[in-house]
């Protein structure tokens, strides 16, 4: 019903108008950020890891255009975008390596561009399976003499925890922490969200949004989403009513 009347009032615009009446605008990733930032979290520097081309920091970059960047990815193919955003962002860095608990050397799934996995141990029928340098966040920010609060964000498809685990020093003093996180156990020693959860509420941290929801081609059930995690300490969770 709700389909026929809107094709009826917009014709060439129906699938938008049900868009914007469900409001599943609300659950973007712009607007989450926006958000946090009416929410008054402070961030001044950004760690985008799994940073890709650099198409997300340019995202946030609407919402805290002050901040510096660092841009860590592993795929040696990025560096050229990951060179264009750093002349476009002056206030801003990129690294090519993977970030995980230490620094040395980590085996990363190189064979899809939007893709990869970083591993300790060789990653057994991966067609470009590449040795790359790591660094753990701590490292990196000491090194560089990056300055919080932070915001860090994990694009990292299931090697989050050895990158938590190098970046206790730095999540003491970030104030939003977004990552990308499953529903179904990629590897051996990956978190499901509910997992990873759990996890960051030992380290003080609890969700505050979840944006960009999939479900997998395979099934159509539940794949991965988005989670936005702050302070538990923050008002959002000393109120306790709806409206």
């Amino acid at each position: 019903m709700l389909y026929l009347i809107a094709k009826n009032i917009i014709p060439n615009g129906f699938k938008f108008y049900i868009k914007r009446f469900l409001g599943i605008d609300r659950f973007s990733m712009f607007r989450a950020l926006q958000r946090c930032k009416k929410r008054g979290i402070q961030i001044s520097s950004v760690i985008d890891v799994g940073a890709s081309s650099g198409s997300w920091s340019k995202l946030c970059l609407n919402i805290y255009p002050k901040a510096f960047y660092l841009l860590i990815e592993a795929q040696p193919i990025r560096r050229e975008q990951l060179e264009s955003f750093k002349e476009l962002v002056p206030n801003s860095n990129f690294c090519i390596a993977a970030a995980g608990d230490k620094n040395g050397k980590l085996y990363f799934d190189a064979s899809e561009i939007e893709g990869g996995l970083a591993s300790h141990s060789v990653i057994e029928n991966i067609s470009n399976l590449i040795e790359v340098d790591s660094y753990s966040i701590d490292y990196l920010v000491e090194r560089d003499n990056i300055v919080g609060p932070y915001l860090i964000k994990l694009d990292t498809h299931g090697f989050e925890l050895p990158i938590l685990e190098g970046a206790q020093k730095t999540l003491a003093n970030s104030n939003l922490v977004i990552i990308e996180s499953y529903n179904q156990k990629l590897t051996n020693d990956s978190l499901k969200f509910y997992e990873l959860c759990t996890y960051m509420s030992k380290l003080g941290f609890e969700p505050i949004e979840i944006v960009d929801v999939s479900h997998r081609l395979y099934d159509h059930s539940l794949w991965q989403m988005d989670i936005f995690f702050i302070k538990n300490d923050r008002s959002e969770f000393k109120y306790k009513k709806y409206s």
